[in-house]
């Protein structure tokens, strides 16, 4: 009897020690869709909630400007380019397989991440962790899903990027990892409940659940009640849809989507019902939360459902409106209640700092390349880093293949098509409008010698001319805008 006190007693010390962790990825979530961000449209209560008990981070960027990319660098602590994963799972993977009439051929890709890519989850486990996954993974065929990344419990992640089997959104699904529920329920719910239950189940051990949701992925489809109920306030509100330009493309100036927005009310709901279960089971004291996104919000493509501003463009391209990403982190004990951040942080960062989590520091990554935020979140600063991107590729929102650096203020873009180089002063002009490169060409030959250090040292490929290109003909980066 006492032997078993005794081992409970160190159970719980153990436990202590090596805090639970809760991740929520969104897909396509633009950092100015929660009202926390400035939303006025969209109601996101709980995650409002989130951002006043724990940090809010205005500088949060993902590593690509599409999912895929994105994904494999959060969960691998990893530039995108090491794997090789540089375009979304599912876009033409070789030059000759290109139609489209556009200046390059993109360049080619990965389409799965490899077994030898250790993830968080892994080296979690390899601690002791239990661990969960629930929603949309696009990383790659069958024997590469998450139970083979280190999740012991795989719910819904499959191959495709959307839920695109049977009712979608809604039951029945169709989806190999999940069973269909009642007609009609909705996915959204569905994968937060099975979170709760894996919540419940491993309540007296350290746990890692990452709830990556399918929302506010297109197909854009929503709950009756919640549609109804963006359509009263959209007509209470008056609002009237705006449209600029950017490039080949319209762009949405407005958040006015009664589809988008009960989406993202949905979303939210789901994240209270985590967060509530957290707390029914005392376990919010030793729990760290991280919600955000793996790239910017769908303004120029695919129904137009939101906009970034004030953030330029969005999704597929390199402007922040297609990189900078929500990001909240509650680590009770450690964050501030109501932090405000805005050193930049990316993607990579995730994993040095769930690892320093677990109070111990030793990984066997051959490349850590992001940092542990562990002194950001208790108020010290981080050395001035440079922040690195480089999307080889058209994807579908219209944007063109570019690179681009980050370092302090400072933003430079590189276009490939036309070799043209863009400078931003970012903190001072959040919507990129003015470039500054003719008043600072030191500024930009210094930025682009370090962007080109840093390719060569992660091995980047790049696009090649396109031989059957022809000007005369529509470009191929234009679409035409669907209601």
């Amino acid at each position: 009897m006492k032997f078993a006190l005794l081992l409970l007693s160190m159970l719980a010390i153990c436990h202590a020690e090596q805090p639970n962790i809760v991740l929520f990825v969104v897909d396509d979530l633009g950092q100015r869709d929660l009202q926390c961000y400035g939303s006025t449209f969209h109601e996101t209560p709980h995650l409002d909630a989130l951002a006043r008990s724990g940090a809010k981070f205005n500088d949060a960027y993902s590593a690509c400007p599409v999912c895929s990319p994105s994904r494999a660098a959060l969960f691998t602590g990893q530039w995108p380019q090491r794997c090789g994963i540089t375009d979304y799972i599912g876009a033409p993977m070789q030059p000759k397989e290109w139609n489209r009439n556009t200046v390059l051929l993109p360049a080619t890709y990965v389409d799965r991440l490899l077994l030898e890519n250790k993830t968080i989850a892994t080296a979690l486990r390899e601690r002791g962790y239990a661990t969960f996954f629930a929603g949309k993974w696009h990383l790659g065929p069958e024997v590469f899903w998450p139970e083979h990344h280190g999740f012991d419990h795989n719910k819904g992640g499959v191959d495709k990027g959307g839920p695109y089997g049977g009712k979608m959104y809604f039951s029945p699904y169709e989806n190999p990892r999940l069973t269909n529920g009642p007609d009609g329920e909705h996915l959204t719910d569905r994968l937060a409940t099975e979170t709760t239950h894996f919540i419940e189940k491993n309540k007296d051990r350290p746990f890692f659940a990452c709830y990556s949701f399918y929302d506010v992925h297109t197909p854009l489809m929503a709950r009756e009640d919640l549609k109804k109920k963006y359509e009263k306030k959209h007509k209470r509100l008056g609002l009237i849809d705006r449209w600029g330009r950017e490039g080949e493309r319209d762009v949405r100036l407005t958040q006015d989507h009664v589809i988008y927005a009960a989406m993202v009310e949905a979303m939210d709901l789901a994240v209270g019902k985590v967060l509530a279960k957290l707390e029914a089971l005392n376990l919010t004291k030793n729990t760290i939360v991280i919600f955000t996104s793996d790239n910017g919000g769908l303004s120029t493509s695919e129904g137009w459902p939101t906009s970034n501003l004030p953030l330029r463009g969005g999704k597929g391209w390199m402007y922040d409106g297609g990189i900078r990403v929500p990001l909240l982190i509650r680590w009770p004990g450690i964050t501030k209640v109501g932090a405000s951040i805005d050193t930049p942080v990316i993607s990579m960062d995730f994993f040095p700092t769930l690892i320093q989590a677990t109070g111990k520091t030793q990984t066997t990554l051959p490349h850590a390349d992001g940092v542990n935020l562990l002194p950001l979140l208790k108020g010290e600063k981080l050395p001035e880093r440079s922040l690195y991107w480089h999307y080889p590729h058209y994807g579908n929102q219209g944007g063109a293949p570019a690179a681009a650096v980050r370092k302090g203020d400072w933003k430079l873009i590189h276009w490939f098509e036309d070799d043209r180089k863009e400078l931003f002063d970012v903190r001072n002009d959040i919507g990129e409008t003015k470039d500054l490169g003719a008043e600072h060409p030191e500024r930009v030959a210094a930025m682009f010698q370090d962007l080109s250090a840093w390719q060569k040292s992660v091995d980047a490929k790049f696009p090649t001319p396109n031989p059957r290109y022809n000007p005369q003909k529509p470009n191929g980066r234009a679409a035409k805008r669907t209601p």
